[in-house]
């Protein structure tokens, strides 16, 4: 479908690996072909949007996928740079620039699907509001701004969509799986058949080894859900999730469970005192019961390097580059480490070890994790390295890491570079959300044709 010769690296490299939306410049691994009418438009509520991870990735799998209200807040910094870019790039109708916590429900017009990267925190519940027959999480806790809307709104969404970190699934330490448990139980009473996977984007043939927790969740009595049957075969073959994502033929469901009690009773004794969770990396819950089983990646498409996606010298600026004088600060944050340490604070003195990080990075790979302080030009054991034709060394620029999470080059242009970077490490894989995108859409468009 396209060709990864790396001689072909210019400001338009991806236009021989890609497909270009109608609004802006972007590559994508697969194709769709638009089926349902523009009065069948799929109305999108975006929440966190970060820089429009999803709306990228949904308008990419097609034109039908219409986001009519966004909000992006980032409460620690007067500098609203993502808000601001997320406007330069789709324009302020819709959009809310406002502490979500403070956001009127009824500001919020009816949507049919629901997206958003809601942080990673810890979503225990504080207590039960009886007077309300709600629930009260911990103070700014995201994930009950996620469920105040759903159990408030006048018509809920049918559809959600929704990332976040792979440890969600095993969090907290001392209660292992215990929050993902609390937000599959919340959406379970609200009406929502949930499906979850665990996807590393590198294992489908995209450019950065970044592994997410994905949820997809329908209304009970929606087309989708009423097509459930086997839960074996859903999570294998026939879910939304197997669609989009095939996985090799494996045992059956290795665990079903029923999640008892109420919100705060999950919040209080789910999985006590087990040392495991009890989620594997794919599972559905319908009704309060789970049925889970790990998974494996089976595709044999083509993949897309680092290599693949960097910029020529000529067209990378200077300070990208690694000083020679430098170059030893570099190897050993790089380096493996034993080393006695002291504690400035105490005193105490510790034995201190790390294992090697690769240096330079791998071009022939996709590339590791971004993260959000790869930017900036002081040594760091995250950041990326990579080694140039010429033999030189630099970071990664902010063109660069658009790439690796699949947005548009220079999206993020207007923020300074160290922002860039941040708002990347924060950012999401967009062929990950344009592939389920387009199985969402296909289902809606045809839901009885088998071949879809």
């Amino acid at each position: 479908m396209y060709n990864t010769d790396s001689s072909l690296h210019s400001h338009n490299l991806c236009e021989p690996l890609v497909a270009y939306s109608s609004h802006c410049k972007q590559y994508s691994l697969f194709e769709s072909e638009a089926v349902l009418s523009e009065s069948h438009h799929i109305r999108v509520i975006e929440l966190f949007a970060g820089v429009g991870g999803f709306r990228i990735g949904l308008e990419r799998a097609s034109d039908l996928f219409k986001t009519i209200w966004s909000n992006q807040w980032e409460p620690s910094t007067k500098r609203q740079d993502a808000s601001l870019i997320y406007c330069q790039r789709f324009g302020f109708i819709g959009h809310s620039n406002q502490d979500i916590n403070k956001v009127n429900v009824t500001e919020i017009p009816a949507g049919d699907l629901l997206v958003g990267g809601f942080p990673c925190q810890d979503y225990s519940v504080a207590t039960t509001l009886k007077n309300s027959g709600g629930i009260e999480g911990k103070k700014g806790v995201l994930w009950w701004q996620i469920y105040r809307i759903l159990s408030e709104h006048k018509q809920p969404p049918k559809y959600l969509m929704l990332e976040n970190v792979d440890r969600l699934l095993s969090s907290p330490a001392s209660q292992r799986g215990r929050d993902f448990a609390i937000i599959l139980a919340s959406l379970s009473d609200l009406g929502y058949m949930v499906e979850w996977r665990v996807i590393n984007a590198a294992e489908y043939g995209m450019p950065q080894r970044r592994k997410r927790t994905y949820i997809f969740a329908c209304k009970n009595g929606s087309g989708i859900a009423d097509t459930f049957t086997d839960a074996t075969d859903w999570l294998l073959r026939s879910g939304v999730m197997a669609k989009a994502f095939n996985v090799k033929e494996s045992h059956s469901i290795s665990s079903t469970f029923t999640i008892n009690g109420s919100l705060s009773e999950v919040s209080a004794y789910f999985n006590k005192g087990k040392s495991l969770s009890p989620f594997k990396n794919s599972g559905v819950i319908i009704n309060r019961t789970v049925y889970t089983l790990a998974t494996t990646p089976d595709y044999t498409g083509p993949f897309i390097t680092l290599g693949d996606l960097v910029l020529p010298d000529t067209e990378v600026p200077e300070e990208f580059y690694i000083e020679e004088t430098d170059l030893p600060k570099w190897q050993y944050a790089k380096g493996s480490k034993s080393e006695k340490r002291i504690n400035k604070a105490t005193g105490y003195e510790y034995n201190y070890s790390e294992g090697a990080m690769a240096f330079p990075d791998s071009l022939d790979k996709p590339s590791r994790t971004i993260i959000t302080g790869e930017g900036g030009p002081s040594p760091s054991r995250f950041k990326h390295i990579i080694q140039t034709a010429s033999g030189k060394f630099r970071r990664l620029t902010p063109v660069e890491l658009e790439r690796l999470n699949m947005f548009p080059d220079n999206h993020t242009q207007g923020a300074s570079d160290i922002r860039r970077a941040f708002l990347m490490g924060n950012a999401l894989v967009t062929g990950i959300v344009e592939r389920l995108g387009l199985e969402l859409y296909r289902r809606l468009s045809k839901p009885n044709d088998d071949k879809c």
